[in-house]
């Protein structure tokens, strides 16, 4: 297979203007050129006018190369950062209500909070009803498809809200 055909998730980072519209131009330019946009997650920066825009792609090297040099043209975007092969620190927030349990579903629900907390940290239970209990987790994306993933071999009834990963790039040498 040609390298250049090869799908891999790429990452990028945007400053954009923070004005009304810019999400809407951005988002449009890859459903209109039927981009597959795996993740978008947009913040303010440490100035008002300014925002961040993290964008994760599926695509080959030839469609990335496009995405960037159209995001680039773009007058609202300030820079565009690939951020795909650049060490970075990188999580996604993810709440799982885990519903439908009795207390030793419950008490499995903490254990499995627990095990991930002290191998990746960052997870926690953050509410407990009656018949369930919501976990909240700040991991890499890919620590999240496994919890999840596990949740979902161990239990019946589970929704699951992700909010889209954020990066950084890194101020030393270690890797995502």
């Amino acid at each position: 297979m040609n390298e250049n055909k090869t799908l891999k998730e790429r990452w990028i980072a945007l400053y954009v203007e923070n004005d009304v519209g810019v999400l809407a131009k951005v988002s449009g330019l890859f459903s209109g050129k039927s981009y597959n946009l795996q993740s978008l997650t947009v913040g303010t920066t440490e100035r008002e006018d300014t925002s961040r825009m993290t964008i994760c792609a599926q695509c080959d090297d030839i469609t990335f190369e496009q995405i960037k040099k159209q995001l680039n043209t773009m007058v609202e975007v300030i820079k565009v950062l690939d951020l795909t092969d650049t060490a970075v620190h990188m999580n996604e927030i993810l709440y799982a209500k885990v519903l439908g349990l009795d207390a030793s579903g419950k008490a499995e629900v903490f254990r499995i909070a627990a095990v991930f907390d002290t191998a990746s940290g960052n997870v926690k239970p953050v509410d407990i009803g009656t018949d369930g209990v919501l976990i909240e987790a700040t991991l890499t994306p890919h620590k999240n498809d496994e919890l999840v993933a596990l949740l979902k071999k161990e239990f019946h009834r589970i929704e699951v809200t992700r909010g889209g990963a954020v990066a950084v790039e890194s101020i030393s040498t270690s890797m995502r």
